[in-house]
């Protein structure tokens, strides 16, 4: 953790919006995947983007201040991060994520935040994922973004978890699938069910189909609060779930999931979590603070907090390890036999 000594420092954050929606503008007008061909001056890029070129000139020279850009000779060319993960079809892009669902979505949302930190969240507020996703078009465009988001840290699991000779998964609140098919595609013997609202397994079903594995991987639809889960799971992961639900619910949750496990299975939960003392990471903080916005009592999870639940849970072989580098961790249990 950084302590804040000068008054730049307070700018920065302040000001941090207006990188924000650069970025967004950036992907929207497809400034990147045009860069991925090569160095172009704004007149260039204006013929090739939906922009004006004397607009496209301010942007450029914003995304060479974020250092999202390089400029030389009159010509600007991709960072070696927008070239990695801001270009559309690249191995590693999450643009879509990040101009979809943050931009689009969530920023909006983040309107909420002061009534919603005073628990005064007014009528027509967005207040849960089981709302939101009641709009066909919201869940779509959520969950899309969010498959692309989730492909990363999936592919990240099933090289950090060894999942040979495993028979069933049960992933709740697995959305459209990028965690049970990353994981599927890489252990030949596993099965998976996926529990989420209608509207996001009407999406997961194609991406399913998509990756060849409609015989391996089906949706129990619904409401993962409120619904029944099937037993008999060798493995249940919980990814972004605890994170999106009432604080409240995290001890049933934790219950039931022992319940539905055999006897020495595994339990996973994957998510936004701060170090014990509160001191970080950054990204973590802002995305629990985030989930306020329209789940208002969604808890801040902790490190500490998250393995005396999963103790008191009843579980054992508890280990908690950093999953995505300043913004999640993972904890993996057993179900004691």
């Amino acid at each position: 953790m950084t302590v804040l000594t000068d008054a730049d420092q307070i700018s920065e954050i302040a000001f941090g919006f207006m990188g924000s929606k650069a970025l967004f503008a950036a992907l929207g007008a497809g400034v990147f995947t045009h860069l991925a061909d090569g160095p172009m001056s704004c007149a260039e890029l204006a013929r090739h983007c939906p922009l004006d070129e004397n607009r496209t000139e301010t942007l450029m020279t914003a995304l060479a201040g974020l250092g999202l850009v390089e400029g030389e000779n009159g010509a600007f060319r991709n960072s070696p991060a927008a070239e990695s993960f801001l270009v559309k079809g690249a191995k590693y892009d999450f643009g879509d994520y990040l101009r979809l669902q943050v931009g689009q979505q969530m920023y909006g949302l983040l309107d909420q935040i002061d009534d919603a930190l005073r628990d005064k969240l007014p009528e027509e507020a967005t207040a849960s994922y089981a709302e939101w996703f009641a709009d066909p078009e919201e869940a779509r465009l959520y969950s899309a973004s969010q498959h692309s988001g989730s492909l990363g840290p999936a592919r990240q699991l099933a090289r950090k978890i060894d999942l040979s000779g495993v028979r069933h998964l049960l992933d709740v609140g697995g959305g459209t699938g990028a965690f049970a098919i990353s994981l599927c595609e890489a252990f030949p013997d596993l099965t998976a069910t996926i529990v989420d609202f209608p509207n996001v397994a009407d999406l997961g079903r194609e991406y399913v189909q998509k990756a060849g594995l409609s015989d391996r991987i089906s949706f129990v639809e619904g409401n993962a609060l409120e619904t029944d889960w099937p037993g008999g799971q060798d493995v249940i992961l919980m990814s972004y779930l605890f994170s999106g639900v009432p604080g409240e619910a995290h001890d049933g949750l934790l219950a039931r999931a022992r319940e539905r496990l055999n006897p020495g299975g595994r339990f996973l939960l994957h998510d936004f979590v701060v170090r014990e003392d509160r001191s970080g990471p950054k990204l973590a903080a802002l995305w629990q603070l985030q989930h306020t916005a329209f789940t208002p009592r969604a808890r801040s999870l902790d490190e500490g907090w998250l393995r005396s639940a999963l103790e008191n849970a009843g579980f054992e072989g508890i280990e908690v390890e950093v999953m995505i580098p300043e913004m999640t961790m993972l904890a993996t249990a057993v179900n004691p036999a």
